[in-house]
């Protein structure tokens, strides 16, 4: 099985998990003398074993990141360094955002509100960043369709 495909049915564990929460909610009480719709023991039966499959797959990937190495680096510092890469971008947009707002004067007595930041220097930056990004996450993807898991 390649990393990719154990991410992608990690994604589907995950969401299999969370329905089978709502679905025990949902028949966890009933009126007296009716039945719920479905057997929460059943339920119950397949969430372990869901959760069983997750667990056994959660290991397996974070050894296959550490054990992959690509160019002197592990799977698991590229996905690093893109969360990382993801939170800089954030910052830097929020940053740029705050830096463009000028309130308008109705006349010269007023207060000058002017941007303590170069937005046109941080735009650049983040743009730089945000390519930086797209190159990791396509790196990522290669490596992840081109693994087999351990």
């Amino acid at each position: 099985m390649k990393l990719a495909e154990a991410l992608q049915e990690r994604a589907d564990l995950n969401t299999k998990i969370s329905e089978l929460r709502s679905r025990l909610y949902d028949n966890a009480v009933v009126q007296e003398g009716e039945k719920p719709a479905e057997d929460p023991s059943e339920l119950l039966a397949e969430l372990d074993k869901a959760a069983e499959r997750l667990c056994e797959l959660i290991s397996r990937i974070n050894l296959t990141n550490c054990a992959t190495n690509a160019d002197g680096v592990t799977l698991t510092e590229l996905i690093a360094k893109k969360d990382v890469l993801k939170t800089r971008i954030g910052a830097y947009r929020d940053l740029i955002s705050a830096g463009s707002q000028t309130a308008r004067r109705a006349s010269r007595t007023e207060i000058k509100i002017l941007s303590a930041v170069d937005v046109p220097a941080l735009q650049k930056k983040s743009d730089e960043l945000s390519r930086e990004l797209r190159l990791t996450d396509n790196r990522i993807q290669e490596l992840n369709w081109t693994t087999e898991l351990i």
